[in-house]
């Protein structure tokens, strides 16, 4: 541990523990360069080594404005150690330290030792990364006395399908909140001073107090600060989606001087947005978490200029002249010279026998890391052969007691990557069926069983369950587009040398050129990502289907 001399001024303290010495030496070398002067640091390599160091200044009278603390700590987690931290300087501004984002363990963390702030290694430059975080904690460790850092907080029950809703709305667009069960003594204080009843729920509580009854995510992202209005009616490009095409797409486009917006359904990321890890995209030797891949993906599109609109849902495309537009479900219209569809897909419904009556309270479509935690010492179910749902299980392998991974082919291989197939083989607790299907579920209010075939023998065998995750193959959003253009029979987007027939450019084309790679049927609209017809479905395909929109983009309006 480092510390200043006995006779130094008694300036507050920042805390630092990691047990990486060169992380912690890196991290009280940034720290002391920036507030030494009015701040002393004072920097350990485990949990128990920085508790010691917690009690003597507490016995000296000393006061500590920051505690940061590495999660993955032999011994002791981060949030372990904040947890004790706060029975010794419970005005101690607290920030847990990780390698990627980790949404789960961050929500886990807010709900344990009322986390004010997570932040990613490394944090270079600490001009951006680091600094406007402690600055702004110390601004309200000075100002705030003992007053806690209001958060968001939700008050819900475990199996009620809107209040997942709202906790996923939220995890997955970055916004930290705490989730309080409508049955604990705190939640039903909460309730009864809301005015609101146990039935009402999820109610949301704004950092001002002001509680939300069971809120649209419309009026949710309203509240926190999400855009869902762009700041006019004409762009040079619209994106929609804002999954790693559509983010891809807005990196290059804004970085070149191009007016764009993306806009977005529900939340950045897409289907790769909610992968608990991604091992196989370059550049992470070490694997990237889904959101920690989006939200540096999402925070360089809006550094570079580009509009992010969320909870807007597109239902039809407009062409008129040169201009090109999509039309809201409200009826307004956003129009620009150029349009990139990357709407990606979602994953089929599951189509057994009472399923669907469970979604949202026992049955996800996707991995759905919020329920995570609830499926400590459960055994849960997860259909799919491919790479979703093999990192989803992996995951929940660290929460459930058993994970039994439900997949209708002889073997993972021709569907899942080596390496993937290798890590499950290596988890005790993940069981691989195969040539096995769900064929039906059933519980009180929500899934408590679900019933499996085996389609060799057709036996039927009934199992207690708590969590069914579906990952069974994709299918396109693309309705809103019929009419205007070219899909196949499955209603991926046709573009470039798909819509050519024999030679023959497609019906109406009027350019005297064949359409460009990624060019639907009306010139100006291009499709990147999962969405277009004969696409690779890899995330790092879709990321180059963006940026290659965007060159095309680029020579669509040298045109004009």
């Amino acid at each position: 541990m480092t510390s200043a001399p006995s006779d130094a001024p008694r300036r507050p303290v920042l805390l630092t523990v990691d047990d990486d010495p060169g992380v912690s030496r890196a991290i009280a070398r940034d720290l002391r360069r920036q507030y030494g002067e009015d701040y002393r640091v004072v920097r350990a390599e485990s949990g128990s080594e920085a508790l010691e160091a917690l009690r003597e200044l507490a016995s000296r009278g000393e006061s500590v404005a920051v505690l940061l603390a590495d999660q993955r700590m032999p011994g002791m987690s981060g949030v372990e150690f904040l947890e004790q931290a706060m029975d010794l300087f419970p005005r101690a501004r607290r920030v847990l330290l990780t390698a990627y984002a980790d949404t789960d363990a961050a929500i886990t963390a807010i709900n344990t030792v009322d986390l004010d702030h997570y932040l990613l290694k490394p944090w270079s430059p600490p001009e951006e990364l680091l600094y406007p975080v402690v600055e702004e904690l110390l601004a309200t460790w000075r100002a705030s006395g003992d007053a806690p850092v209001d958060i968001i907080r939700v008050i819900g029950h475990r199996w009620s399908a809107r209040s997942h809703e709202v906790r996923e709305f939220l995890a997955r667009n970055g916004v930290p909140y705490q989730w309080i069960g409508a049955d604990d003594p705190d939640g039903a204080r909460l309730l009864e001073a809301c005015g609101a009843a146990a039935t009402d729920v999820p109610v949301v509580l704004t950092p001002g107090g002001e509680p939300m009854v069971s809120p649209s995510v419309t009026e949710l992202a309203d509240r926190v600060g999400l855009p869902t209005n762009p700041a006019t009616d004409f762009y040079d490009v619209v994106i929609v989606g804002g999954g790693p095409a559509g983010l891809g797409a807005a990196v290059y486009a804004a970085s070149e001087g191009l007016r764009t917006v993306i806009v977005e359904r529900q939340a950045t990321g897409g289907q790769a947005g909610q992968s608990s890890r991604i091992e196989n995209y370059l550049g992470f030797p070490d694997g990237v978490s889904g959101a920690a891949l989006t939200d540096r993906a999402r925070r360089q599109a809006v550094r570079f200029g580009a509009e992010i609109v969320t909870t807007r849902e597109v239902v039809g495309l407009e062409v008129v002249g040169a201009r090109r537009g999509v039309r809201f479900a409200d009826g307004s219209c956003l129009q620009a010279h150029c349009l990139v569809l990357a709407t990606g897909v979602q994953y089929r419904l599951l189509g057994a026998d009472g399923v669907e009556q469970f979604v949202g309270n026992g049955v996800y479509y996707g991995a759905a890391l919020t329920e995570a935690a609830d499926c400590s010492g459960e055994v849960v179910y997860v259909v799919g052969g491919a790479n979703s749902a093999g990192q989803a299980a992996v995951y929940l392998s660290r929460f459930a007691a058993r994970v039994v991974l439900v997949v209708r082919a002889e073997s993972l291989v021709s569907s899942m990557s080596h390496y993937l197939i290798e890590q499950i083989a290596g988890i005790d607790t993940i069981e691989v069926r195969t040539r096995t299907a769900v064929s039906g579920a059933g519980g009180d209010g929500h899934l408590e069983r679900v019933t499996l075939r085996n389609l060799d023998s057709g036996e039927l065998t009934e199992s207690p369950a708590s969590h069914l995750f579906v990952f069974i193959g994709a299918q396109p959003l693309t309705e809103w587009m019929d009419g205007v253009l070219s899909r196949d029979e499955r209603g991926f987007v046709l573009a470039g040398a798909d819509l050519m027939h024999e030679g023959r450019r497609p019906d109406g084309w009027e350019p005297k050129r064949d359409p460009w790679p990624l060019e639907t049927s009306v010139p100006g609209i291009f499709a990147a990502g999962d969405v277009r017809s004969t696409s690779v479905k890899r995330v790092a395909s879709a990321v180059g289907e963006g940026a290659l929109a965007v060159t095309l983009v680029h020579q669509y309006l040298e045109r004009l």
